[in-house]
């Protein structure tokens, strides 16, 4: 009766041990993994910046938390890409925009005082002949964009003086 219990028991144990794994399998399964995260952050004057980074990760819940006010763009094998619309104008503008106009009459937004070959964004043509002579110097000159309010109110000045908006 005693070998019966023994060799049962035996094979009970063999059974469940071989059913569970191995706990150095169970460590693996639960391993980090790292992928790269390239987010992008597209600012209102249509700059685009990129940064790449490695991530860890442990739990994916924990990572997509992370990552819960960016949109997917694509994800494969080795890296997920993010992207952000972000309320505000790029840090090139904030540290050395201007806005300024082309011989044309084209606003534009420059790297640096307006001239020919650091324009950015061009946004549409003015009627110079409208403008008031202190804002005609001043755009010649450039008038420098700080933050997202003098962007925006630059932008809304000038969009008065639109000649597709004047032909309509």
């Amino acid at each position: 009766m005693k070998t019966r219990f023994l060799l049962l028991f035996s094979i009970l144990l063999i059974i469940l041990l071989s059913a569970y794994p191995a706990r150095e399998n169970v460590a693996n399964a639960q391993s980090p993994k790292k992928f790269a995260v390239l987010l992008q952050r597209v600012y209102l004057d249509g700059d685009i910046s990129e940064e790449c980074i490695e991530e860890t990760i442990w739990s994916m819940e924990d990572f997509w938390s992370k990552y819960e006010n960016w949109q997917l763009v694509n994800m494969d094998s080795h890296q997920f890409v993010f992207k952000q619309e972000m309320d505000d104008i790029s840090p090139l503008l904030k540290a050395n925009g201007y806005f300024g106009v082309s011989d044309e009459g084209v606003l534009g937004v420059y790297n640096g005082k307006p001239n020919k070959s650091n324009i950015i964004q061009s946004f549409f043509q003015i009627d110079l002949e409208k403008l008031e002579s202190t804002q005609q110097k001043s755009l010649q000159n450039g008038i420098p964009i700080k933050n997202k309010n003098r962007y925006v109110e630059v932008l809304e000045t000038f969009k008065s003086l639109d000649t597709n908006n004047l032909a309509n």
